[in-house]
Parts: C-alpha cells; structure tokens; sequence
C-alpha cells in the first residue's frame, strides 16, 4: 500500500460566540481555507480530485451539502467534487483519514480534507432543536436504543461527569487544568507559535483575524473555579469545559504519485489511521482504547511519541486519558487546547492536525498522535511523522 503526505495544513483563529467569525458565512469561511492549502503549495487547483468536509450540524447555513458549497466559495473549479460527513467531534480528523485512504489505495493522487463549524450562526444541536420545535419525527434516539442501554438520550455532558467519576477527578484538578490550558495557549500566541497555521480572515471592523479570540489573558484559578457547575454536586462548568467556537480547517493530502507529479514538499507522513467505538453512555472514555490500538498497529509505544494532540472537550477526558494511558503531561496540547483556543466541532479534527504537525516541525521532533472523542462512544487517532 502507498504512502499518504501531508502537503499543508492550515485552520483559520477561532473566533468565540458571536464574536470576530461571526460575520463569515460558514461555505465562505471554508473557502477561504481551501484557497489556503492551494496557494500555499502553488498546486494548480484543477488538480484536486476530491474534497471531503466535516461538518456536525448540517441544518440552515450548513445545509443543502455544505462540503459542496464550500468548493462553490473557494478559488477550486466546479469540476471538483466534495462530500460532507458527520463523525460528531471527529468529522475533520475523519475527513483525514479518509483522504489518506484514498490517496493511499491510488484511486486518487490528491485530496483535501477540511472541516467547518460556525456555531453562532447554527447552534450546537440545531438539527435535533430544529426538528422537534417543527413536529418533524420523534428524535434520533428510538425506543429499542433506549432500552438497550437503559438512558432516555446520550449526553457529552453525563459522559465527561461518569469519566471524572471513573478515574478520580475532582472540580480543583479540571479547574487547575483548564487554568494551563489557558497558560500554554497564551504562551503559544506570544511566541507566535501558530503563525503558520492560521489562514487570517477580515472581520467586520477590517482588520485581519490573526489570534484565537477565547483565550482568557487574565486566567486565574480563582476565577475559573467561580464559574458555576453544570450540575449540582458535579464537578463539570463551561470554564473547564471546551468553548464554543467558530472556525474552518484544512488539510491537502497526497501519495507518492501526487507529490512527484505537483513538485510538492510534505510537512508530515501518515503513520497509522485508527478508529474504534465502544460505550455510547460514558461515551467519552474511547480515547484510551484507540490509544492503545493506534500503537500497537503503528508499532510504537506511548513514549516513542513526542507530542500529542488530545482533544479537550472537557478536562475530565484528558485527564482520563493521561491517568491510562501514563503518557507525559509535558508533551499533550503543548500550545494549549480547546478550553482556551475553543472547539469549532466539525472543524476541529483538521484544526488540530494543522496545529500538531506544525508543533512537531517547529520543535525539531518526529511522531505525533491525534486523538478525537466522539459523540456515540466513538474515537478517532491519527499518528504522524514529521518530515
């Protein structure tokens, strides 16, 4: 089987509720970011044979095929094709993989993923809100689901308090991790850290979006653990949770083939490809079992990686994975995570891949691993080598 290369990655500045992104039409926001991929590695845009965008709530101004309309905003000719696909949380880093399958088996030669999600323009959970208001249908969840697993409905939010349960967590530990997250992520602005990653986009007052807008400059431990709980006698509150978030993403994947062909340079080698899927309840947890396999496929154990990216949907998901799995805190989200930058859904599967691989060539460092959880028990990790 081929090789797949990564060519460019890139990820616009997250911008917060209805904040500096909120202007940006979400097909023109993924535009803009598949402008980016192509001019930045001189491809002629009629070369791109397909284009696969994550996307989680495809309702309204995400609807009606927004992976095409994406295309339809950028500088790429009508003749490419897209798709758009919903893997929840991990749609962009599934975007990933399947473009490196295909660029893979050499069906096709080059192909970008990408992922978009502007969630002040549509909501989180639109789709389901949207659907029950209008009387349309009785919700994803049927009876006989119900009663195989004994819930009324699957909640992100019950999985990350059952994880914080699990391993032993309480409300300081996530507060205190939330609090570095914000650090590092400070850190990382200030030394420009993400300069090459960020596509800048123009917002409403004219100037250049450059720098990820819900990072809190003036983070305290005092402040962050005032924030009220999501429930009483939790441990879960929005500051030691990820952020809503709007944002767009990309990634241009190529074979061997493809970068022979195009005189391309690649930033990073796909290395392994894993996806795996277990308990929809605690849902959360799948991380740490995809870990463990996306090593022991790659051939590599949890020390032979020098950075990771781990999704911060809630501190308690990483802190779990960081207690099974013994990786080294100093080598995860070393440039902070999605309780500082945010978490754009769909977008964020590529976001991080952009951030990770460029960490990794920044840092003079090799292996990376990737790790997404997922709505429905469902996770997704990629390990790349740094070229």
């Amino acid at each position: 089987m081929g090789e797949a290369y990564i060519v460019a990655a890139v990820r616009t500045a997250g911008g917060r509720r209805n904040g500096k992104l909120s202007t940006w039409h979400p097909a023109d926001m993924g535009g803009e970011v598949l402008n980016a991929v192509v001019d930045r590695t001189g491809i002629d845009p009629r070369a791109v044979e397909d284009v696969i965008v994550g996307c989680v709530s495809q309702v309204g101004e995400q609807s009606f095929h927004v992976g095409r309309n994406v295309v339809l905003a950028s500088k790429l000719p009508d003749s490419v094709p897209a798709v758009s696909i919903d893997r929840q949380c991990g749609s962009s880093q599934q975007a990933v993989h399947f473009a490196a399958q295909a660029v893979m088996s050499g069906t096709q030669d080059v192909v970008i993923a990408a992922g978009v999600e502007s969630m002040s323009r549509v909501p989180m959970g639109s789709p389901v809100a949207l659907a029950e208001k209008a009387g349309v249908g009785a919700g994803p969840w049927s009876e006989r689901i119900r009663k195989r697993y004994g819930v009324q409905q699957f909640s992100q939010f019950t999985g990350a308090q059952m994880l914080a349960d699990k391993y032993g967590f309480n409300r300081e530990q996530l507060d205190q991790y939330a609090l570095r997250s914000h650090q590092r992520a400070i850190a990382a602005i200030q030394a420009d850290a993400f300069k090459d990653e960020i596509v800048p986009l123009k917002v409403a007052d004219g100037s250049l979006h450059t720098a990820d807008e819900g990072v809190r400059f003036d983070a305290s431990i005092e402040a962050i653990s005032s924030v009220k709980l999501l429930q009483e006698g939790g441990v879960l509150s929005a500051a030691n949770s990820s952020q809503v978030c709007d944002g767009a993403s990309a990634v241009l994947v190529v074979n061997e083939r493809g970068l022979k062909s195009h005189n391309l340079k690649p930033l990073a080698r796909i290395h392994n490809l894993t996806v795996t899927a277990g308990d929809p309840v605690i849902m959360l947890e799948e991380p740490i079992p995809a870990t463990r396999r996306a090593l022991e496929r790659g051939g590599l154990r949890i020390g032979d990686i020098d950075l990771f990216e781990i999704n911060e949907a809630f501190a308690s998901v990483v802190l779990a994975w960081l207690k099974a799995t013994g990786a080294d805190p100093d080598r995860v989200n070393v440039n902070g995570g999605a309780i500082a930058l945010g978490h754009p859904l769909g977008a964020t599967g590529a976001k991080l891949m952009a951030t990770l691989v460029h960490a990794l060539r920044k840092r003079g460092k090799r292996y990376g691993l990737q790790a997404m959880c997922e709505g429905g028990g469902i996770a997704n990790v990629t390990i790349v080598e740094a070229l």
